[in-house]
């Protein structure tokens, strides 16, 4: 119980391999608990995200928002499938997993317009086909350069980080919106 409360996210086959014991001793003894399987578990942290994304359409996300509270913090997760790896090595591109930390540092800004500007980001390991990813996002700075927010974001396979980026997201905060672009307030 103590694991679940710790990482929602951790799968039964982690269990059995922290708890030392068989699948089905792990999924008998979390019914009896009334502990639901992984998959409820996330839906129902998604039904409790009180925030909604407002910077791009959710299917433009990669990976399942399941936690989200705008201009602060963010999570997400992402599974890798066979389309998401090289075919020979089973390996993810790479491109999927800093997706899905672009997205959601983009994700996590509360304005209608938010872009990433810049990104320092590092791989640390190797994603492999079926492992989940899963991305924690922090708003870190909105006052520093104006209509632009700083946010971190850590990417963890089971509790090993496998990837980290910093990004600088531009907000369009202060500006209005028109069809013909962005209408800059006059300054004269």
């Amino acid at each position: 119980m103590e694991l679940i409360e710790q990482n929602p996210f951790v799968t039964d086959r982690e269990l059995t391999r922290e708890l030392k014991v068989s699948i089905q001793t792990v999924r008998l003894d979390r019914m009896e608990l009334g502990i639901p399987e992984l998959r409820e578990r996330m839906k129902q942290m998604a039904e409790h995200s009180h925030d909604q994304v407002r910077s791009l359409p959710l299917n433009e996300v990669m990976g399942e928002i399941v936690d989200l509270q705008l201009d602060k913090s963010g999570i997400s997760i992402f599974e890798i499938r066979d389309e998401h790896v090289f075919s020979r090595t089973h390996i993810a591109r790479g491109h999927y997993v800093f997706g899905q930390a672009n997205s959601l540092a983009v994700a996590v800004i509360n304005d209608e317009i938010a872009l990433t500007a810049s990104s320092d980001i590092r791989f640390l390991r190797s994603v492999h086909l079926g492992e989940k990813c899963i991305a924690k996002a922090y708003v870190r700075d909105m006052a520093g350069q104006k209509g632009k927010a700083k946010v971190e974001v850590f990417t963890y396979v089971g509790e090993e980080m496998v990837f980290q980026g910093n990004f600088l997201i531009y907000r369009s905060t202060g500006e209005e919106n028109s069809e013909g672009g962005m209408q800059h307030e006059n300054r004269h």
